[in-house]
């Protein structure tokens, strides 16, 4: 054991005397070598059940032959190409096949760059033009991405100290748990949070005649895995109508299977005007896409990227599709996230750290509070627990806007015996956690958040 420390700790000093810190988020000294199907290796050669899948990217498993397969053809028939300039078959299919995949009975084309973030972008530059409103409304909590524009349509923590533009108004996204008026159901809530969100955010700030879109998540990600109440995307779909605005969701994180359906607001049944994709998309490569109206992708201006829909991440993503459809991922997300919920509720009865359970499909969140009546964030202790589960051979890690919630977003292959051994170390660390003693000098290199 002493020798697997010792080699994680040579690599991790390497790299910290090497890579910028601002590239950063660490939870745990966890240094990857290899991983396959569920699980993640390191530099030592020991096994992890990741639960994080790569920050949601890691849909079909590490190393899916297919994948695999599409990937390595790709680079022997052609590598790169650039797209803004010349054509290739595989970005058309791949094109094609999303907006057959995008409800809503209006016609469609994709654009595609590299990460979330850019396709973000895009649309923060083209929803004002394509609308002739200069004003847009996103959410409290909502991460869009690290450039410019993406940054500036965000309302999380890590993004504060970006100054965000003033045609961007923030409203507070509708949580349950934390709800602003007060706690409601998730099967349906008063709506207060869409009457701030017209009477304050569209009457006066954000005036309605002159905003474009709304941008939000269907599940609210890097904000806490937070699941609006089910009647809230149905209300805000129709407000948007009244006023003429179109609705914009940002499916990077939660889309491609996740919730237990293809795109993460299709749990509502509202139609979305446009979606932003990455992370999932190129089966682990970098590619991003909007997909969306004819109108928003074809306004007269420039948004392109030398790398944007290259060969290879697209031949990637057209197998990841292929994989998701043939082998059921989206129908096992919805199996599985059950399973994962249940099992963790059942947990939390047990436990007087946590005081919520939330999930849809397999991005789920175990919110820990420092007490269950007021409900105090307990961030402290959900660092403690990401790094006894590291520990112990599992690899999460916690979000939230205060820090204080377990994210799980494993890959759809999981199975269920691989749900029900997370299940039993996750109970083992949150005992541990709660029982004291933790060591927490060994949390001052990894800040996480």
């Amino acid at each position: 054991m002493a020798t697997t420390a010792r080699r994680s700790d040579e690599l991790l000093q390497r790299e910290d005397r090497a890579l910028a810190d601002v590239i950063k988020i660490r939870f745990y000294p966890f240094s990857a070598a290899s991983a396959r199907g569920m699980r993640m290796i390191d530099a030592d050669g020991r096994s992890y059940l990741d639960m994080t899948g790569s920050g949601g990217v890691a849909q079909t498993g590490y190393g899916h032959p297919a994948v695999r397969d599409a990937i390595v053809q790709a680079v022997d028939r052609q590598h790169t190409a650039m797209l803004c300039c010349h054509s290739h078959p595989a970005a058309t299919d791949l094109a094609e096949r999303l907006c057959a995949l995008l409800p809503g009975d209006f016609e469609k084309k994709a654009w595609f760059g590299t990460t979330g973030s850019d396709a973000n972008d895009c649309l923060a530059r083209l929803l004002p033009l394509a609308t002739g409103r200069r004003r847009l409304v996103s959410f409290v909590g909502g991460y869009h991405g690290t450039t410019s524009g993406s940054a500036a349509l965000s309302g999380h923590q890590a993004q504060a100290a970006v100054i965000g533009g003033g045609h961007v108004t923030k409203v507070p996204y509708p949580d349950p748990y934390r709800c602003l008026h007060g706690p409601c159901s998730r099967d349906g809530c008063s709506l207060k949070c869409l009457e701030h969100l017209e009477r304050y955010a569209l009457g006066a700030v954000s005036p309605a005649a002159d905003t474009a879109a709304i941008v939000i998540e269907a599940v609210q990600s890097d904000g806490g895995e937070i699941v609006p109440p089910a009647n809230f995307l149905p209300a805000l779909r129709e407000l948007c109508d009244r006023h003429g605005i179109w609705l914009v969701f940002d499916e990077v994180k939660v889309g491609l299977g996740r919730t237990g359906t293809m795109f993460a607001f299709e749990r509502s049944g509202v139609v979305a005007d446009a979606v932003t994709l990455g992370k999932p998309l190129g089966g682990g490569l970098p590619l991003s896409a909007v997909v969306g109206r004819r109108e928003l992708l074809d306004v007269d201006t420039y948004s392109l990227f030398t790398l944007g829909g290259s060969p290879v991440p697209v031949a990637a993503g057209l197998a990841t599709l292929d994989v998701i459809e043939a082998e059921g991922l989206v129908a096992n997300a919805a199996a599985m996230g059950r399973r994962l919920l249940e099992g963790l509720e059942a947990i939390a009865g047990r436990s007087r750290l946590v005081g919520d359970v939330r999930g849809s499909g397999l991005i789920l969140g175990v919110e820990l509070v420092g007490d269950r009546v007021t409900r105090e964030p307990a961030p402290v202790d959900a660092h403690r627990l990401v790094y006894r589960l590291f520990e112990l051979g599992v690899l999460a890690i916690y979000s939230g806007l205060h820090g204080n919630v377990i994210e799980l977003t494993p890959p759809l292959v999981i199975t269920a015996a691989e749900v029900d051994e997370f299940l039993g170390v996750f109970e083992r660390a949150l005992a541990d956690v709660e029982a004291g003693g933790f060591d927490d000098a060994k949390l001052a290199p990894y800040a996480g958040w």
